[in-house]
């Protein structure tokens, strides 16, 4: 398998909506999510949505034990995600400083729901079924926003609050995105 190059922001088809998952449990498929796990491990990413690597289907993958671009943030367990439905548990939202792969060096604080369910399949098919909070579901909104064809600099309501890594963060380190 392979590490991939990762589009960045200005790509068209970052900004198209991914096609669903027809087939589970493909050869093919299989191959996607092993280079996108190898490319967010290599990047440090905390998760990576198929358009990401150029290719348009409703494929998410995140999780991780520590990340040294989120070190505050607790443990995420390793998920691969298809076709996913989100659904808010509640109309609380909680602002939180996020980063993408897709737009590298740069940082804005976004606005998620603080609660949420989410649904889909994993790769062979079988069905997913969570009740997530806190990091975990922002991690979940913002892959799945990819899928729809959205960045999240797409929902910073302050621009203020948008910015180079290296400026917001002086002296931390902070692993480039």
């Amino acid at each position: 398998m392979a590490i991939k190059p990762v589009l960045k922001m200005g790509e068209p088809l970052l900004l198209q909506v991914a096609k669903p998952v027809e087939q589970f449990d493909t050869p093919e498929l299989h191959a996607l999510i092993q280079d996108m796990q190898e490319t967010m491990e290599y990047l440090h990413g905390a998760g990576l949505a198929a358009p990401q690597i150029g290719v348009s289907l409703q494929v998410v993958i995140f999780g991780f034990k520590k990340n040294q671009r989120y070190p505050d943030a607790d443990e995420v367990p390793f998920t691969v995600l298809l076709n996913p439905q989100l659904t808010p548990l509640s109309d609380e939202k909680e602002d939180g400083w996020e980063g993408c792969l897709s737009v590298p060096g740069l940082r804005g604080v976004v606005p998620r729901y603080a609660h949420l369910r989410y649904q889909g399949f994993d790769q062979y098919g079988k069905a997913i079924d969570r009740t997530v909070s806190e990091f975990h579901a922002r991690v979940v909104q913002h892959e799945c926003d990819h899928l729809q064809g959205i960045l999240y600099p797409m929902r910073i309501k302050d621009f203020r609050l948008f910015g180079f890594t290296d400026v917001l963060f002086p002296g931390q380190m902070v692993v480039d995105e």
